[in-house]
């Protein structure tokens, strides 16, 4: 079975859909928005584009908007008429749509999820193609060559846009704070009491992870994650028992623990140099800053790490 597979996403605005739409293939309905002079997307091509998955009634179930980056793939053959394939081959780069796609064909044939509202007929995408690399002619190698070049330069943007993205937070937020010789920016919104944490003790926590734009992509408390649609029922809820100064954590999540004392609550805005860095990590793409609110439950004192023996002369 073929499924629509999104590699990577990024955040940004979105786009606001008009009622009045076309009848395309199959089920299919769309709307275009803007519509640019050049070839439309062939099977074979490779695109970069920015996306929104709704229900009819505007509930979001995924938006690449969340993550800072382009959602990627190459495009195939329809799996069925009117698919989501089909309605990137009605755009070219730079156009930007809202196509209405059949959600139990979505179920059926590409493997989507079944949402939570049945009563509904369609799913609602509101897409903007950002870049096409065609694959015409072009050998394989040729082909891929295009496309790692396309994704350099997609990286070192996002490394180049950081800083200011992070200061941009910070402003929004209104923010006011302290920030370490790492880069760390921490702020302490309840002052606990008691020693701080050490290398080697454990710091038990609940912690609420999010990206820049807000979206939460994990919590130790059930129910943020169920607000938040990260929940997971075959995981315990519960305080997160971490031993820092260990290399157990991301260095900036373990940075800011140990600036921390019993019943403090903090927020902890990581650079991606403290967090994931250049490789991301399942679903956190390259260089994205962080956000952690934390709360410190308890602070278990622990044996100090021993220092490695100097080697003999």
């Amino acid at each position: 079975m073929k499924k629509l597979v999104i590699v990577l996403g990024l955040a940004v605005t979105g786009l606001t859909a008009c009622n009045n739409f076309d009848k395309g293939e199959g089920d299919m309905l769309y709307k275009i928005h803007t519509d640019k002079s050049g070839e439309t997307i062939k099977d074979g091509d490779f695109v970069a584009f920015k996306a929104i998955e709704k229900t009819e009634g505007d509930s979001v179930l995924y938006s690449s908007y969340d993550y800072d980056r382009p959602s990627l793939l190459v495009k195939e053959k329809s799996v069925f008429k009117g698919d989501l394939f089909a309605a990137l081959g009605l755009l070219s780069e730079g156009d930007s749509a809202t196509f209405k796609i059949n959600i139990d064909s979505m179920v059926q044939k590409m493997g989507r999820p079944q949402p939570s509202d049945t009563t509904k007929k369609y799913l609602v995408y509101t897409i903007k193609i950002d870049k096409v690399i065609p694959k015409g002619s072009l050998n394989d190698s040729l082909f891929r060559g295009k496309i790692d070049e396309f994704l350099k330069a997609e990286m070192e943007q996002a490394k180049t846009a950081e800083v200011a993205k992070v200061k941009a937070y910070v402003s929004a937020k209104s923010l006011k704070p302290q920030v370490t010789a790492s880069g760390l920016n921490y702020v302490v919104s309840k002052e606990g009491a008691g020693a701080k944490a050490n290398p080697g003790d454990t710091v038990v926590v609940n912690y609420t992870g999010m990206f820049l734009s807000g979206k939460v992509f994990d919590s130790s408390l059930p129910d943020v994650a169920k607000k938040n649609g990260t929940f997971n029922p075959q995981r315990p809820y519960e305080p997160l028992k971490l031993p820092v100064g260990m290399g157990g954590s991301i260095p900036g999540f373990e940075e800011g623990l140990m600036l921390l004392n019993k019943g403090a609550k903090a927020t902890l805005i990581l650079p991606s140099k403290l967090a994931y860095g250049e490789q991301g990590n399942q679903g956190i793409p390259p260089f994205s800053p962080l956000v952690f609110e934390v709360d410190v439950v308890n602070i278990i004192p622990g044996a100090a790490p021993v220092a490695a023996a100097a080697p003999k002369q």
